[in-house]
């Protein structure tokens, strides 16, 4: 989908056996490494059964897996740090795809606001699927996603639809195939898992 990438440096190897390949090695590396802290959870709950008041059959594992975990947890983090610092992210791909789904990605939304408006969950997820797969068809032939107008294949279907019009108006059924509703807390993640402020 090429939406994001590691970092790849000029004279990087991919694969050995396909050269085109652009593998993602330091979240490869990362993965691998995680199955190993995960597998530390079996003797540290295994110690947590000791003999008599306290035997110390408990000593000789935690002398290999509690440094061993921190210490890999520690360059994991280090190494994780880097890939989020020099990742390549590709917004234009990321719009292209969801564009190609004909604007199927918003069913959902339009599913939880028809219940809002008095209908019932059961007729609500009729009237959305039934309109989803007839852009599913359209898909299946390659023919375009969108109208004339250029909206998608979606929209135009559900706003011809009598029996949706009944209950949400155009302007209600337009507002759920706006981006922003799933963005709108960017910034507050952003801040929370970096520290600091989308702008900065």
């Amino acid at each position: 989908v090429y939406e994001c990438e590691e970092f790849f440096a000029k004279g990087q190897k991919g694969s050995s056996a396909m050269p085109h390949k652009r593998n993602p090695i330091l979240t490869e590396n990362i993965t691998g490494l995680a199955r190993m802290i995960r597998a530390y959870a079996t003797p540290a709950m295994e110690n947590v059964a000791l003999w008599h008041e306290r035997d110390i059959s408990h000593s000789s594992t935690e002398r290999f897996w509690l440094p061993d975990a921190f210490i890999t947890t520690d360059f994991m983090m280090h190494r994780m740090n880097n890939v989020i610092a020099n990742l390549t992210v590709m917004p234009e791909n990321m719009m292209k795809n969801l564009n190609l789904t004909g604007g199927l990605v918003f069913s959902q939304r339009v599913l939880l606001e028809l219940p809002k408006a008095g209908v019932s969950r059961e007729d609500a997820y009729k009237i959305v699927q039934r309109n989803a797969m007839k852009v599913w068809e359209e898909i299946q032939q390659g023919k375009p996603t969108t109208n004339d107008k250029g909206e998608s294949l979606y929209l135009q279907y559900l706003l011809e639809d009598e029996e949706l019009s009944a209950s949400l108006s155009q302007e209600k059924i337009r507002e759920c195939f706006n981006f922003d509703y799933y963005t709108k807390n960017v910034d507050k993640i952003f801040e929370r898992v970096f520290n600091k402020k989308n702008n900065q």
